[in-house]
């Protein structure tokens, strides 16, 4: 039964946890095809970020890919290996490795991620599309309330 067959009242008797699961593998999905079509995928460009000063990076300092993974742990799929998905970055010069075995951004790294970035308002606007930003938010407090129901931290 799909949920334009369901009545408010059995919406309401719907098990949270079972639509967000089905949201946020769709949302990935969608979100890592549409940057796979664009030449670069989601960790990819997650590399880039973490190691820009512009960016996530507090310092733009060099890191392992140990400690990458330990920055991205809350949003990293354990699918993803990002000592694999730094070698295409290296050998695009977008990266560069020290002798520490530490990844640093490069400028043209740099340029990259915010060439890349320019992609995710066309995601976001395709993944929005019909939903206004009344709704949108109503939805965010929601599911930050059963976060918070739940005993789970709200950042």
């Amino acid at each position: 039964m799909t949920t334009q067959q369901m009545s408010d009242a059995e919406l309401a008797g719907q098990p949270a946890a079972y639509w967000t699961g089905i949201a946020y593998e769709a949302l990935i999905a969608y979100t890592r095809a549409q940057q796979v079509a664009k030449g670069y995928t989601q960790p990819q460009f997650w590399l880039l970020r973490n190691l820009s000063e512009n960016d996530i990076s507090p310092d733009g300092q060099g890191m392992t890919v140990l400690e990458l993974r330990e920055a991205m742990a809350s949003y990293i799929r354990p699918e993803d290996d990002l000592a694999a998905e730094a070698e295409p970055l290296l050998e695009r010069g977008w990266l560069t490795r020290d002798a520490e075995d530490r990844l640093w951004l490069t400028e043209e790294g740099e340029q990259a991620r915010v060439d890349l970035a320019r992609n995710a308002p066309a995601i976001r606007a395709a993944l929005h599309e019909g939903i206004d930003d009344a709704d949108y938010v109503t939805t965010m407090k929601v599911l930050q309330r059963l976060i918070h129901n739940a005993g789970g931290a709200v950042a």
